[in-house]
C-alpha cells in the first residue's frame, strides 16, 4: 500500500488519487492580477486555447487571451533562466474562457477556437461572460499556470487568423495525427504549440478528430515526437565513452548520465521534504521509471508528464548527436520548488543540459563520481533500485 505521503508525490495534484478535488495543496498558492482590468466584457488577442478534462467527454474550451500583452506570454521555450515570480506574473496575465463542447463537437464556435490555434500571431477575439472573471491563477504539474477564468456568453473572432501555409497544409491532410505532429515538429513548430493544435482537435483521420483535454495532449506530443526520434536515435551507433551533461533551474537539478550501448532509459525523481508536494515526507522520495530498448508498453504512472517530458529532451539531444546510448537522468526537486508550473521546465531543463558541453569519462565510476560531486542524495540511494546502474558490462571499468 502507498502511504499518504508517497502518494501526494505520485500523484501531483492532478489525479485525484487521495480523492479530494482540486487538490488541498495548490490552492496555498494563489496570485491576483491588477484589480479592474477585467470586468464581464473583454477585447484583446488571444493567444492560445485551453481544453479542460473535467466532465469529460463534455469539455470545456475556450480561448486564452492576453489582459495585457507581454513578450513570450506563451511561449514555455523561451522561459528558461526566468524567476518563479515573473512566469507567475507573465502568466496571470492569460484570461481563460470556457464553454462546454462534447469532444466530437464540430460547432461553429469549436471551429473558430481551432483557427485561433493555427494562427501564426495573436488574433483579436471579443467576449462577454456570463459572471465577472474570477481573480486567481491556477497551478498545475502538467499545464503551465493560467490566470482568471469565466464562462462565456458569447465571442466573435475579431479578425481574420493569419494561418501559416505550411501549417494549413498539414491540419488538412487526412494523416493521423501522430503523423501530423511530427510535420509540424518538422517545420519548427515547438511541442507547446503543437500541443495547443492537437488539444483543438483539429489533427488525424477526419472521422476520428475531437478535442483533447490540454493536460493529456501535453504528455501526447512529448510522446509522439520522441516515438519518431527514437526509431531513429535506435539506428544511430552508440557513444562510446562515458557523457555526463548538467542543468539547474528553478530548485530542480538534473543530471544526464549516458552510457555505451543500445538505447535504454531510466529516470529518478528524488523530492526532498519541503517542497510542493512533500509538505508530509520526512526523508527524500525516489520514484524510478524505466523503458527498454523497445520502448514502453504502459503509462509511467510514478512520474506521469515530467517522465516524457525529460524523455523527450534526452532523445532530441541524441538525434542532433547521431547517436544512441545507455540513459540515466537523475532529478532532484529541492524544497524552493513549492509552486508547480508545469513540465515545461522538466523538458527545457533538459534541453539547457544538451545545449551546454558535456564532461567525458572513461569509465562508469568516473562518471559517477562527478554527478554525485553534485547530487545532495548519496549515489548508493539511487543504485538500489536503479535497472541499468545493477549491469555490471566490461566497459564500465
Amino acid at each position: 500500500m502507498v502511504s499518504p505521503a508517497r502518494l501526494c508525490v505520485i500523484c501531483k495534484g492532478g489525479r485525484n488519487l487521495c480523492g479530494h478535488s482540486p487538490c488541498p495543496l495548490i490552492p496555498r498558492f494563489r496570485a491576483i492580477p491588477e484589480a479592474g482590468k477585467i470586468k464581464r466584457s473583454f477585447f484583446g488577442p488571444s493567444y492560445s486555447v485551453f481544453v479542460g478534462r473535467f466532465g469529460y467527454p463534455d469539455v470545456n474550451i475556450g480561448p486564452l487571451a492576453a489582459i495585457d500583452e507581454k513578450p513570450n506570454l506563451d511561449s514555455p521555450e523561451k522561459w528558461f533562466g526566468m524567476k518563479y515570480s515573473d512566469i507567475i506574473e507573465l502568466r496571470s496575465l492569460l484570461l481563460r474562457s470556457k464553454q462546454k463542447e462534447n469532444v466530437k463537437s464540430s460547432s461553429r464556435f469549436v471551429l473558430e477556437n481551432q483557427e485561433l490555434v493555427l494562427a501564426s500571431r495573436p488574433t483579436d477575439v471579443e467576449m462577454s461572460f456570463r459572471k465577472r472573471p474570477v481573480y486567481t491563477v491556477s497551478f498545475s504539474d502538467v499545464v503551465q499556470p493560467m490566470g482568471p477564468s469565466a464562462p462565456l456568453e458569447r465571442m466573435r473572432v475579431a479578425e481574420n487568423p493569419k494561418i501559416h501555409s505550411k501549417v494549413e497544409k498539414i491540419v488538412s491532410d487526412d494523416i493521423k495525427a501522430e503523423h501530423a505532429g511530427f510535420l509540424l515538429y518538422s517545420t519548427g513548430q515547438d511541442v507547446h504549440r503543437i500541443s495547443s493544435i492537437l488539444s483543438s482537435g483539429v489533427l488525424g483521420i477526419k472521422k476520428s478528430k475531437k478535442l483533447v483535454p490540454t493536460r493529456w495532449s501535453i504528455t501526447a506530443v512529448d510522446d509522439m515526437i520522441f516515438r519518431r526520434l527514437a526509431a531513429d536515435v535506435r539506428g544511430f551507433p552508440s557513444v562510446d565513452e562515458y557523457m555526463v551533461y548538467s542543468s539547474f533551474y528553478l530548485d530542480n537539478r538534473f543530471e544526464i548520465l549516458l552510457m555505451p550501448g543500445s538505447w535504454e532509459y531510466e529516470d529518478f525523481e528524488a523530492w526532498a521534504p519541503g517542497s510542493v508536494w512533500t509538505s508530509k515526507l520526512k526523508k527524500p522520495e525516489i520514484l524510478e521509471e524505466y523503458e527498454p530498448f523497445s520502448g514502453r508498453t504502459s503509462y509511467a504512472d510514478k512520474e506521469g508528464g515530467g517522465y516524457y517530458a525529460a524523455r523527450l529532451g534526452v532523445i532530441e539531444g541524441l538525434h542532433r548527436m547521431r547517436r544512441q546510448a545507455r540513459v540515466v537522468v537523475f532529478r532532484e526537486i529541492y524544497e524552493g520548488y513549492v509552486i508547480p508550473l508545469g513540465v515545461w521546465q522538466v523538458r527545457e531543463n533538459v534541453r539547457n543540459a544538451f545545449r551546454k558541453p558535456c564532461k567525458k569519462f572513461s569509465t562508469l565510476g568516473e562518471a559517477l563520481k562527478d554527478i554525485e560531486s553534485r547530487l545532495r542524495l548519496p549515489l548508493n540511494e539511487y543504485r538500489k533500485i536503479s535497472r541499468i546502474l545493477k549491469q555490471k558490462r566490461l566497459t564500465d571499468f
